[in-house]
């Protein structure tokens, strides 16, 4: 008899941060994230965040420790995730046109990677100068 497994479920990570946040504060988060739910951190696919961000020097770092792609998103991209969203901030709205960069960012490449309906699988965590959220392609 031949068992079958489930293939693992593959993960995008949705960042936001402050201006300067830097990789060690958002590796803390991703490992801390990453434990707590018992995942192998060889599922996650890639990083997503906002336009606004893909210069930021520690998520750039954080990409290169991972050797996983960067993609970034406009406010136009992400705002269409917004009802899906398990925490809307008027803050982020104001600052970055979006009410959730973390989460719709994950939840825009999970879908963009594979076509069909992503599942926020971790919703925001919130940590010192960060968010984090994790999205699992279907």
């Amino acid at each position: 008899m031949i068992e079958m497994r489930a293939a693992p479920t593959l993960l995008v990570v949705g960042l936001g941060c402050q201006k300067g946040c830097p990789a060690t504060t958002l590796r803390a988060l991703l490992d801390q994230v990453l434990q707590a739910h018992r995942i192998d951190s060889q599922q996650v696919l890639a990083l997503a965040s906002i336009d606004l961000k893909q210069a930021e020097p520690g998520l750039l770092e954080l990409a290169a420790q991972l050797e996983l792609p960067l993609t970034c998103f406009s406010s136009t991209q992400l705002a269409p995730y917004a009802l899906r969203l398990s925490h809307r901030s008027q803050i982020a709205f104001e600052r970055t046109g979006c009410y959730g960069v973390a989460e719709s960012a994950a939840l825009a490449l999970a879908e963009q990677l594979h076509p069909g309906t992503a599942k926020l699988l971790i919703p925001r965590q919130k940590y010192a100068q960060a968010t984090l959220a994790l999205a699992a392609c279907q």
